[in-house]
């Protein structure tokens, strides 16, 4: 089976690119907008790498056809909130014309398991069922989400594609590209100060270990697929919330750590939704998948070594 990742390069991408190579011929798709990293600097160890920006349906459509992948998943997207808040045109060009773009290159029969996110459901204090709950995003980047889940839909009925789409909730772990919650915190305790500066406390998140998302986007890509022309939808999180308070808590107790968390207006989110939570039984009805990862061991790995690239640690500091 020939496997086609975008966005390949990035957190979850690096996982799964590891997770898969076993299993299937792997071609990594990436624009490195982050520069390279020291695992694709050298030989390549069981795939192969394309540089592509998918804003360009030319480029995105001669990296298909001279691949020719059995199923793509999609990861590549502009993720970060805030990045997609200062600049929405460019979060609209990468993760909804970008993904056209890669739709519009697939020969019938293919497999495209979408990166969607758990930020296209309306806010709501009970778990999200992907059937049943309502969806109605409330940030740039959640809009971006729907309207991919739309073209996919689209892409499945009209060209014959079998489509995954994969709400996906917040991912942690050592490698994170993005300034997020778990950076900002680790960051700021490496000088072992007396207190942390955070925004909003308050809201609820579903937090899984990256290395669990890889496994979920390589069971739905090896696992059974929608026939062509059909798709279906699956919530991948840990179907565990925690609040920020919670997180700080639990830092202080499995790292032995003391220290104050003080607000800071400039972190603080325009809109930020209470409470985000997967019910996670539909995937593991589909594709057999459950999560392996407790929370304080992730804490751990990302404490013993968090692996940021320097920039990210500039921007949060």
């Amino acid at each position: 089976m020939k496997v086609m990742v975008t966005g390949g390069a990035g957190f979850v991408g690096k996982e799964l690119v590891q997770t898969l190579r076993g299993s299937a011929e792997v071609l990594v798709a990436d624009l490195l907008r982050y520069g390279t990293p020291d695992w694709l600097a050298g030989d390549l160890d069981g795939f192969a790498f394309e540089r592509v920006d998918i804003r360009d349906a030319a480029a995105t459509a001669a990296v298909v056809e001279k691949f020719a992948p059995d199923v793509v998943v999609h990861l590549a997207a502009i993720h970060y909130i805030p990045e997609c808040d200062a600049d929405p045109a460019n979060a609209v060009a990468t993760n909804v014309t970008g993904t056209v773009n890669v739709l519009s290159a697939l020969a019938p029969g293919t497999r495209f398991v979408f990166a969607s996110s758990g930020a296209v459901y309306r806010p709501d204090e009970a778990p999200h069922r992907e059937l049943s709950s309502v969806v109605e995003p409330v940030d740039i980047y959640g809009i971006t989400k729907d309207q991919g889940e739309d073209y996919v839909r689209m892409f499945a009925e009209s060209r014959g594609i079998a489509g995954v789409i994969v709400r996906l909730f917040n991912v942690i772990g050592p490698g994170e590209t993005n300034p997020h919650l778990l950076p900002a915190i680790v960051v700021q305790l490496r000088d072992k100060p007396d207190a942390i500066k955070l925004g909003n406390t308050w809201p609820k998140r579903d937090y899984i270990d990256v290395q669990d998302a890889a496994g979920g986007f390589a069971a739905v890509a090896l696992g059974a697929a929608p026939e062509p022309g059909g798709y279906e939808i699956v919530n991948l999180g840990s179907g565990q919330q925690y609040s920020v308070d919670d997180i700080v808590n639990r830092m202080k107790s499995v790292l032995g750590l003391e220290f104050e968390v003080r607000q800071d207006p400039s972190r603080m989110r325009a809109v930020d939704r209470p409470y985000l939570g997967a019910d996670i039984s539909r995937i593991g009805e589909l594709f057999g998948w459950a999560p392996k990862w407790e929370l304080d061991e992730t804490l751990k790995r990302m404490w013993a070594n968090p692996d940021f690239l320097p920039q990210l640690e500039g921007r949060l500091t």
